[in-house]
């Protein structure tokens, strides 16, 4: 695959484009050589064949981009953070459009722990798109309490290790939520009942919750027809 970028602005096809400092950084990284073509991506969720000049792409032709037909969204239990890290990385590379961090009853982290990530985390995402070629960067929200996230409109799909599979199929676009390693409470799960959730196994075994989030999303992904 060839060398990837990432261009805050929306593109044109025939101009030359200006590459950040730290996409610069980047392409001194990647060794990347002079009149190399390259891909590039914009904020608009377009994908680019360019050629590379002297820290600026010329823009020569739009490509297919590689973005899931299913929208899909994790909400995703605040678990210790190389492993939350973990799940923001796979999410991103299975297609995730955006990824929710959730407050639950038996979080794992102290919330202080994570204030001040936000540019970690980002970093983390966009580094996955370049890697996995897509174009769009997902969405992270701010920490959410769970009985918010719940609440909200549209398919939601519950993954626990004990629950009785609903036989109903979710409609796009869909949330996923996975829960701490200590699983959500029977409040959490009575409650995501009371709004209109569904319920779903991963099978026999018990997962780890970030072998969870990649496998559902891995389910997931290959129900729609994205992989």
């Amino acid at each position: 695959m060839r060398h990837r970028f990432f261009v805050p602005d929306a593109i044109e096809i025939g101009e030359t484009v200006d590459l950040t400092p730290d996409e610069r950084h980047h392409a001194r990284v990647v060794r990347v050589r002079e009149g190399e073509e390259v891909e590039i991506f914009d904020a608009t969720g377009k994908n680019y064949l360019g050629r590379y000049e002297s820290d600026a792409i010329q823009i020569l032709r739009e490509t297919a981009n590689r973005e899931p037909r299913t929208a899909i969204h994790l909400a995703m239990a605040i678990i210790q953070l190389d492993k939350f890290e973990l799940v923001l990385q796979k999410a991103t590379e299975l297609g995730a459009q955006s990824i929710i961090p959730l407050i639950t009853d038996r979080m794992e982290v102290r919330i202080e722990r994570i204030r001040g990530k936000e540019d970690r985390w980002k970093k983390i995402v966009l580094e996955a798109v370049k890697q996995s070629g897509r174009s769009r960067i997902p969405t992270i929200e701010a920490p959410a309490k769970f009985d918010d996230v719940i609440a909200r409109a549209g398919s939601k799909i519950i993954f626990d290790a004990d629950a009785n599979p609903a036989t109903e199929q979710p409609s796009s676009p869909v949330t996923l939520f996975i829960g701490p390693e200590g699983a959500f409470t029977e409040r959490e799960l009575d409650l995501a009942c009371a709004n209109n959730a569904l319920f779903e196994r991963l099978g026999p075994r018990r997962l780890r919750a970030e072998t969870a989030a990649i496998v559902a999303l891995v389910v997931l992904n290959a129900r729609s027809g994205n992989i």
